[in-house]
């Protein structure tokens, strides 16, 4: 072979290479596997072989950028982002969800269409859509809703049950799927106290379980937050890092509610200290293994989705690769990151080069996976 022809194949072969790398700038289109299987979230718990193929199979379609994205969920509205970077975001790729945060009702479904389109323009999964729509909350964070009662005004279970329809049935015109709510908080922290059932310790439990149920019910994603307890401390988590010294008392208020099939915990920006099992070492229990996995994970065992609260409050954003150390913890869903591109490429990067790590993120996108499919998002 004589020198100009080994050049010649040389090049041609760093030509194919080249072709086969998509250019810097050219964009990704990811074709994502739907399924013809009808799926409930009453399915989400339950051992299913053909779920957890269906599961895998959509996993296995992702890219990195795609697993990562998962896992991010800015907010968008009067105290979120912007609807141009929401929509930029999208376009990029880096997040699998958005919290409808402070808008109208009929702002917000025209952003949830939107959104949806430009999901399937550049190939994502559809979206988990958030709001805090507790009853003491939801009239203020979204206006034009029906107008219910506040949680400490609301007199039986059968109005937290009417109370759950009604803000349930909101919410599925808008197209929002997970409600943050129910606050299973007791009473005495002005921050959450009248936000939750707790005014009648003896409620928390039935109550916030009846309200789970309805939501539910309407195919919306209930939580129950903020783990591990937010009551008994006096200050205010979005200000600064709160303490609870010693024994959590208000676990106690959380096996009830995964017995009877929450899919969704809030874990707080709450430290704990004082406790040999479940001390978080001077973080926010968000960052905490011991409380994450070890508590809520392992001794509760709680197998729906974990989501931090908001990420930019002040009991956690001042720690330094908070976002990457609360997956580390076992968190699946990241809440309000201050920069979720920036968020998304910390995580991305521990991905690639930590194998642990990377079982993390994997484990939480496959349990968004199989929530998305049980709310009917993945159907053909």
């Amino acid at each position: 072979m004589n020198k100009i022809s080994l050049l010649s194949i040389i090049a041609l072969f760093l030509f194919q290479a080249c072709a086969q790398e998509p250019k810097k700038n050219e964009e990704v289109k990811i074709e994502i596997p739907k399924t013809e299987i009808i799926y409930t979230l009453n399915d989400y718990l339950k051992e299913d072989k053909a779920l957890d193929a269906q599961v895998e199979k959509i996993f296995a379609a992702l890219d990195d950028t795609a697993i990562v994205a998962q896992l991010i969920m800015p907010a968008v509205g009067k105290y979120g982002q912007t609807d141009a970077l929401i929509k930029q975001h999208i376009k990029d790729r880096v997040i699998g969800g958005v919290l409808m945060l402070n808008g109208t009702k009929d702002g917000f479904t025209k952003m949830i269409s939107q959104y949806e389109v430009l999901n399937s323009k550049y190939g994502n999964l559809p979206f988990l859509y958030s709001a805090d729509a507790e009853p003491s909350l939801v009239n203020n964070k979204i206006k034009g809703g029906t107008i219910v009662k506040k949680a400490n005004e609301i007199k039986s279970i059968e109005e937290v049950t009417l109370c759950a329809k009604t803000i349930s049935t909101d919410l599925n015109a808008i197209g929002i799927n997970y409600n943050f709510s129910p606050v299973v908080d007791m009473s005495s922290n002005s921050t959450v106290g009248y936000r939750g059932f707790g005014s009648n310790p003896a409620n928390i439990i039935p109550w916030s379980n009846a309200f789970i149920l309805e939501t539910q019910n309407h195919n919306i994603i209930a939580t129950a937050k903020h783990f591990p307890g937010h009551g008994l401390v006096t200050g205010d988590t979005h200000k600064s890092l709160q303490v609870l010294d010693g024994e959590l008392k208000e676990i106690k208020n959380y096996p009830g509610l995964i017995e009877n099939g929450v899919l969704s915990i809030m874990v707080a920006h709450i430290a704990v200290k004082n406790n040999f099992k479940f001390d978080t070492k001077g973080l926010p229990s968000t960052l905490s293994p011991e409380i994450v996995q070890g508590l809520l994970r392992d001794s509760l065992g709680f197998k729906g989705l974990i989501v931090t609260d908001a990420m930019n409050m002040g009991g956690v954003v001042s720690v330094p690769q908070s976002a990457s150390k609360a997956v580390s913890a076992g968190c699946d869903i990241l809440l309000m990151p201050v920069d979720a591109k920036k968020a998304h490429a910390e995580i991305l990067k521990r991905y690639k080069t930590d194998a642990e790590f990377k079982k993390k993120v994997d484990a939480a996108a496959k349990r968004i996976i199989r929530m998305k499919l049980c709310i009917g998002l993945l159907k053909k």
